[in-house]
């Protein structure tokens, strides 16, 4: 039998008797035991009675686990459309997906997944002749969770270092391998954290890791100092000799790429997620030594290209949204940058490729896309096919076409093959997603936060829709780190919009979308700005009755998790679901685990001072929380997150089972093996979504 849904006006069941009868449901949550445990701020004891549920390793943390996923999967169970909607995600998963084709030596490569592969397939293919597979990550481990997790090519192709992910950790291991053959080479190195891989010629390449906790969890062991290493092909790992790093210049953050043409290696250095040193070594000079062009991390920069001794250098110092300039690489001093392309009002990266700089500007976080000549002239404007993302670009000198990807949140992600020479954009591949644009549109308002500064949001919705206050809706934010949110669409929100329900995404403060005083006016002593914008964002969608709030769902990830935390805590009565994913929810010991200190940028830590300490104490989810009604709430997280740790959202869930007064369910959903998010297979990202529309739609009183 055919389950046909029906969110519209006429199908959408969601009286106030179905909702009662719905939330009627007995919960009975694991017992969680509580412990006598306290830390000291500037003469202030916080208690935090769930400190346990830290230790991933302890039996106890890992049958509470058990127990609350037990209980997770008997209530998603008992949903009576959650198969239904299963199958229908899995329909609508189930076309072929390809990535924009790049160029190593004779071969052309691209990522391709058949439909419901576990994982994306790397093929490769000569001109255009008949593709072959090179890598099947799918062969890897027999459930699909060991994922591909970057690859890197010689200069001539002729050789190539891929990383493996196993479950979703950020600790990979690298194996090389001979492109001609596949034979492997030497022996595969281990224990590689945050790191891509740089090859000098194909005799070895630089790579970065941490020392790996000893003592302790390796998930959530403390990573504190990153190191650049040397890798000769043919010699044991311990011996690869040390380049940056350790403790003569310990840096939290170490990554290291060389120019196309192999002259310089660029070691780019920091402590934190924002803020950068820059060094450079001349490769071609024998014995050269490592010199510094930026010695401090007060702004962010990155060498594009060069072209002899020039070099191309992208930053923001003096120019808040970036701006592109020159240096000889013989006086590489700040003092001695030239503007090749001025800072503007909107944002800035910059790719290179066929001998032009690709300027990629944020125009109200649309794509605006200009390319220039090597010399700073402006060549054109490249016209794109309508306002949304559009990524790509870059490619090696040498190369008269790229590729890229455009995108928007009704437009499936499509690849045109750009010529240089000419501007023409012609399209490459087609998605196969089953979606019609023409039925959908997004449309862009501006609303005023609780300062009154003026923020932009996208809301997309199926065309006719009415404002009547009853569309079920998932308002989506982050808010941090300088990330921007650009539009881009996503085959799980069909499950929404195709039945009548919206999608808002507000670009809030401390992400990147205008700059540099953008982000900062939502950090540390700035950070509650983040949250009233997402609040405010939700207060217009019900002021213009795109719904209310009784069909309101907040949703975001990580940082967007503490978003999630935040608002629910402040602000329990304005939302009826909370879906806060892999967030940092305890920000009082977030700087305790792994990388953790290295987002102290954005967050302080509560050892800062005693006004930053009284700041994330008084707006950290696990300590804001209270005995009130909350939302119905459905966290997530995974077993294998070694980026914000599971313990988050284990205290999180914990203390809000605890504290919940009124009759919405409090769940968490911890997936097995699996990570922060990249390299799950795709029954597990089917899975995951079919679970949050199904709590999201029970728990708004939809029936279908």
């Amino acid at each position: 039998m055919k389950i046909i849904f029906s969110l519209s006006v006429a199908g959408l069941l969601c009286s106030n008797v179905f909702a009662q009868q719905m939330n009627t449901t007995k919960i009975t949550y694991p017992t969680t035991k509580k412990v006598d445990s306290t830390n000291t701020y500037f003469g202030t004891s916080v208690p935090d009675p769930y400190r346990w549920l830290e230790d991933d390793r302890a039996d106890d943390t890992k049958a509470w686990v058990q127990a609350e996923n037990k209980v997770t999967q008997a209530y998603l169970s008992q949903i009576p459309y959650r198969d239904a909607i299963h199958e229908r995600l899995e329909k609508l998963w189930n076309y072929e997906k390809y990535s924009a084709p790049f160029k190593e030596g004779k071969y052309t490569y691209f990522y391709k997944n058949d439909g419901l592969q576990p994982q994306a397939v790397l093929w490769r293919q000569v001109g255009d002749g008949t593709p072959e597979i090179f890598l099947d990550p799918n062969t890897f481990s027999k459930d699909g969770t060991t994922s591909l997790a970057g690859i890197d090519f010689t200069k001539d192709g002729s050789m190539a270092a891929y990383q493996l992910s196993e479950g979703g950790s950020d600790w990979r291991k690298v194996i090389v391998i001979n492109t001609a053959d596949k034979t492997i080479v030497g022996d595969t190195l281990t224990d590689i954290k945050f790191s891509g891989i740089a090859w000098h010629g194909n005799t070895g390449f630089y790579y970065s890791s941490y020392d790996k906790p000893i003592a302790g969890s390796q998930l959530s062991g403390v990573t504190q100092h990153h190191k650049l290493f040397y890798h000769k092909l043919g010699t044991a790992q311990h011996t690869d000799v040390l380049i940056f790093g350790g403790e003569q210049t310990p840096r939290r953050y170490i990554q290291a790429y060389l120019t196309e043409d192999e002259h310089f290696l660029v070691i780019s250095a920091a402590d934190t997620t924002t803020g950068n040193e820059l060094y450079l070594q001349d490769l071609n000079l024998p014995d050269s030594k490592i010199i510094t062009l930026v010695d401090n991390f007060d702004n962010e920069h990155a060498v594009l290209d060069n072209a002899g001794g020039k070099l191309f250098i992208l930053t923001n110092l003096y120019a808040p949204n970036f701006k592109v300039v020159t240096v000889d690489a013989a006086s590489p001093k700040p003092i001695h940058w030239k503007d090749l392309i001025p800072t503007t009002h909107n944002v800035l990266t910059a790719t290179t490729g066929g001998g032009k700089i690709f300027a990629e500007y944020l125009k109200d976080a649309t794509s605006l896309i200009e390319q220039y000549d090597m010399n700073g002239k402006h060549e054109r404007t490249i016209t794109l096919p309508a306002i949304g993302t559009a990524s790509g670009f870059g490619t090696k000198n040498e190369e008269k076409e790229t590729y890229y990807t455009f995108t928007n949140y009704v437009y499936p992600p499509t690849i045109f093959k750009y010529d240089i020479a000419t501007g023409t954009s012609t399209i490459f591949k087609k998605s196969g997603a089953q979606f019609d644009p023409e039925l959908y549109e997004s449309k862009q308002v501006f609303y005023a936060s609780k300062d009154g500064t003026e923020i932009p949001m996208i809301i997309t919705y199926k065309k006719g829709m009415k404002r009547n206050s009853s569309n079920p809706t998932l308002l989506y934010g982050y808010g941090g780190f300088n990330i921007s949110l650009t539009p881009a669409f996503s085959t799980s929100n069909i499950i929404l919009l195709e039945h009548g329900g919206i999608y808002a995404v507000p670009n809030l403060r401390g992400g990147g979308e205008y700059g540099g005083r953008w982000h900062k006016a939502g950090i540390k002593l700035k950070k509650q700005n983040v949250f009233d914008d997402f609040i405010a964002a939700a207060e217009y969608l019900i002021r213009n009755k795109y719904t209310s709030k009784e069909h309101l769902a907040i949703s975001g990830g990580s940082n967007g998790g503490l978003l999630v935390g935040a608002a629910m805590t402040q602000r329990p009565n304005l939302f009826k679901v909370a879906l806060p994913a892999v967030g940092v929810l305890d920000m009082l010991r977030y700087n305790q685990f792994t990388a953790g200190a290295g987002w102290s940028y954005d967050y302080g830590t509560a050892e800062d001072s005693e006004e930053m300490f009284k700041y994330l104490y008084n707006y950290s989810p696990y300590h804001a929380l209270k005995p009130t009604a909350y939302p119905a709430t459905m966290v997530t997280t995974a077993d294998h997150d070694d980026r914000v740790v599971p313990a988050h959202s284990f205290k999180f869930a914990a203390r809000l089972q605890e504290y919940q007064q009124g009759p919405a369910p409090v769940l968490i959903r911890i997936e097995v093996k699996a990570g922060h998010g990249a390299g799950q297979s795709t029954e597990q990202i089917i899975s995951g979504q079919v679970d949050k529309w199904a709590f999201m739609f029970w728990n708004m009183g939809v029936r279908f």
